[in-house]
């Protein structure tokens, strides 16, 4: 585990411990579009911080989770630029 980091946390700056990703399982949405396309998106986690005395309402700790967004685009043939 590395050190404890500064996070801006809506307002507020707080102190939080980056946790490492062991595992993950990545799955596509599919969307399947009235011309024709089909949307293929994921989210996929880059990282993940614990965020210091911070819990849910059901006891559970906070989590940060910085990610990014993959998109996959398969149109028809009549809708592609030539």
């Amino acid at each position: 585990m590395a050190d404890k980091v500064k996070l801006n946390f809506g307002a507020e700056l707080v102190d939080a411990t980056p946790i490492d990703i062991n595992q993950a399982n990545e799955y596509f949405n599919q969307y399947f579009l009235e011309d024709g396309t089909v949307l293929k998106m994921k989210l996929v986690a880059t990282k993940v911080f614990r965020i210091d005395d911070r819990y849910d309402a059901e006891g559970n700790p906070v989590y940060f989770v910085q990610s990014t967004n993959v998109l996959s685009v398969d149109s028809p043939k009549g809708l592609k630029k030539k």
